[in-house]
């Protein structure tokens, strides 16, 4: 995958990335790029009003901004930022199928939120397979537990294969149901621009097919970006870049967080057995397992007041430790490596460390707050 991660078989967990070299704090492991986009735009509300539909960088809603780009196919408020996401679209990611689905969906006015997300999926994954058959092959390719909704199961296929053209594709029900076993497992979000008076919603849902392979832990050691709005140099707007927070040594496992690093532990486990199968028992799990509520809610309210923010470790209590010992504090992960910003909950990584030198600078994953710390 690069020349410092690579893919191997993990027991009990199935395939994990592993690092092939020492890792330096901040050092970037993976960029990837979606090989399927889908819009997480509310059900009801228009396709196009916030956000390009192609690219899904934010369309600024003001006088002074330029010209929207409509699809001149549809009726679904279909907005582009630019000419180029227009063109690129309409022979990729809304081709006349696509417009076509859309249009259907639209008139589905009692359709629950999540199903409409799983139809969104489907018409895109449908779309994938016209459009870039190989794209196709990978996505099936991905791990997915069973689909076993069948209620749900029936009303989508039913759906998708009222749609014009999907018929001489041969898709069945059991495909429908693979499909949507991959996106339920390897679903990545692109999240709105943080803001502290509301919570953070999804922009739009993307199948990263490299990325897809990181493995959770609650105690992550590295973390992802994505940079939706920026106007990058390289790639996409839409890749995503995943960092270590700190160094690690050749052959351990890379794990990011499948959700805030601040839940629960009886919140963590509900997420992961709903939404991923698998019950956690990392480190930390271990030792949060024969917590009371009560004791979570007391451990919490102290990392919260230790914290000052400066990443200089002065609010764990004398608990510094080595990062590679067998009880890694949670205290010292919440004090060196969790966003202080009210209602954040973002992890925080160094920048890319340059001149063989680390960072003394932390990026945070969810607000973009950087802030100095010291090099330990």
């Amino acid at each position: 995958m690069s020349d410092s991660i690579k893919m191997v078989e993990t027991l009990n967990k199935g395939r994990s990335l592993v690092s092939c070299r020492p890792l330096k704090a901040g050092e970037i492991v993976l960029k990837d790029s979606p090989i399927l986009l889908y819009s997480a735009v509310p059900h009801g509300a228009d396709v196009g009003a916030n956000y390009c539909s192609h690219c899904f960088r934010t369309i600024p809603n003001s006088p002074h901004s330029p010209t929207k780009f409509h699809c001149p196919n549809c009726t679904t408020a279909t907005l582009f930022c630019s000419p180029n996401c227009q063109s690129i679209a309409l022979s990729t990611s809304h081709t006349p199928f696509v417009c076509q689905s859309l249009t259907l969906l639209r008139a589905l006015d009692s359709l629950p939120h999540d199903h409409h997300l799983q139809v969104r999926f489907l018409i895109s994954a449908y779309n994938l397979a016209m459009v870039s058959p190989s794209h196709f092959q990978t996505l099936l390719s991905l791990q997915g537990q069973t689909f076993t909704d069948d209620a749900s199961l029936t009303f989508l296929h039913t759906f998708i294969s009222s749609t014009p053209n999907v018929g001489s594709f041969g898709f069945s029900v059991e495909l429908t149901a693979a499909l949507l076993a991959k996106d339920k497992l390897n679903a990545f979000g692109l999240m709105e621009p943080f803001d502290q008076s509301k919570e953070r919603s999804v922009r739009a849902y993307g199948i990263y097919p490299r990325a897809s392979f990181f493995n959770h832990d609650c105690l992550p050691n590295a973390c992802r970006f994505d940079y939706v709005d920026s106007v990058v140099e390289c790639g996409s707007n839409t890749d995503i870049v995943v960092r270590v927070i700190h160094d690690l040594p050749e052959g351990r496992e890379i794990c990011l967080s499948y959700f805030p690093v601040n839940l629960k532990y009886s919140e963590r486990q509900t997420s992961l057995k709903e939404d991923y199968g698998f019950t956690c028992d990392c480190d930390r799990c271990k030792v949060e397992a024969n917590w009371s509520d009560d004791e979570e809610e007391e451990e919490d309210m102290d990392d919260d007041g230790d914290d000052d923010g400066d990443g200089d470790g002065d609010g764990d209590d004398g608990m510094r430790v080595d990062l590679e010992t067998e009880y890694f504090p949670h205290a010292y992960f919440f004090a060196r490596y969790m966003c202080n910003k009210e209602n954040c909950w973002g992890t925080l990584a160094p920048l890319p460390p340059g001149d063989a030198r680390p960072s003394t600078v932390m990026e945070c994953n969810v607000c973009g707050n950087l802030s100095k710390c010291e090099v330990s």
